[in-house]
């Protein structure tokens, strides 16, 4: 009897249970996003201190500081090209504290136990920073068509260096060698900063590198750009050619760089955290630091973003295919 009159009690409150849930949840986060932030925001770059995206990484979580009135700091979780840092920030949760700088690739290996499309909330487009082959002084190959004669001559050794798969960098070294013919060898480093000291020491001749963490050796002449994978010049390097006007149309290498929390963070602090960011990217002082650093600055939508990821790599991922390589 008792049993039975606690199931009847149980069925009478069971919508009214589920009810609460469903409007809990959205309130709950709407609650979040009226106090939001009001600790610490965790600033994820999936590469090493340093490099290309932790050099504009603390330029935004500085600028996002002023803004929102609130610590943002930048966090290197670097490991697996950018899968550790992403898959992090995928499992993270969704509450605004916790974003990632996503770079062009992070959908590109096999496995990477996260889902681009479905386990993130694309804020938006931060830059674009084009990848450019640059050598050390000593080669002496000064233009493209002189690196690709060398590639031809010295084969396996003339080494390059790159980041590892899944960069962008990596799989331009690779249709590089599959555009011209060539058998150089690539040798992959954790980061862009690593690369970049091995390649002014000369322990590496070649490099498809990005521009901040190697402008300042370019201008120095401690190292020397050969041409950039933009399809216009570079505002930081006008002298430089791309790579198409070098002769190698089909190599196109830009890195897109945008600012993504985790999926079903609620929508208000996606709009803040956007509006902010748009702010900040169309400010003369960001844009010249960016500009300088070899990048342009891109404010964007998060729809807008959002569509960019899937273009690049969609992109991507049929030059893998077309070149057969395996993406761990």
């Amino acid at each position: 009897m008792i049993e039975t009159l606690l199931a009847a009690r149980l069925r009478r409150a069971a919508p009214i249970i589920i009810l609460s849930v469903l409007l809990s949840a959205p309130a709950w986060r709407d609650a979040i996003a009226e106090e939001y932030p009001s600790r610490t925001v965790s600033l994820v770059v999936a590469y090493p201190a340093g490099g290309g995206v932790d050099t504009v990484g603390r330029v935004i979580a500085q600028k996002l500081t002023d803004a929102l009135g609130q610590q943002v700091v930048v966090v290197n979780r670097p490991g697996g090209g950018s899968v550790i840092g992403t898959r992090d920030v995928a499992r993270s949760r969704p509450d605004g504290y916790t974003l990632l700088l996503m770079v062009t690739g992070a959908a590109l290996p096999a496995n990477p136990g996260y889902d681009i499309d479905k386990d993130f909330s694309a804020i938006g487009l931060v830059a674009s920073v084009p990848v450019v082959i640059m050598s050390n002084p000593s080669v002496p190959a000064k233009s493209l068509a002189e690196v690709i004669a060398l590639a031809k001559q010295e084969g396996a050794r003339l080494t390059v260096g790159t980041p590892p798969s899944p960069t962008l960098n990596y799989f331009a070294a690779e249709q590089f060698k599959a555009i011209t013919g060539t058998n150089i060898t690539i040798v992959t480093y954790k980061g862009t900063g690593p690369l970049t000291n091995d390649l002014v020491g000369g322990h590496v001749m070649l490099a498809f590198n990005t521009l901040p963490p190697a402008i300042g050796n370019i201008r120095s002449g401690a190292l020397r750009a050969i041409a950039v994978g933009s399809p216009s010049r570079v505002a930081a390097l006008p002298d430089v050619p791309t790579i198409a006007e070098s002769g190698l149309p089909d190599l196109e290498i830009v890195q897109y760089y945008g600012l993504v929390a985790p999926a079903a963070t609620p929508q208000p602090i996606v709009e803040r955290l956007n509006a902010e960011l748009r702010k900040i990217l169309t400010s003369e002082d960001v844009k010249k630091r960016l500009m300088d650093a070899g990048g342009d600055a891109m404010p964007s939508t998060p729809a807008e973003y959002a569509r960019n990821i899937q273009h690049e790599e969609g992109k991507w991922h049929a030059v893998i295919k077309k070149l057969g390589l395996v993406v761990n």
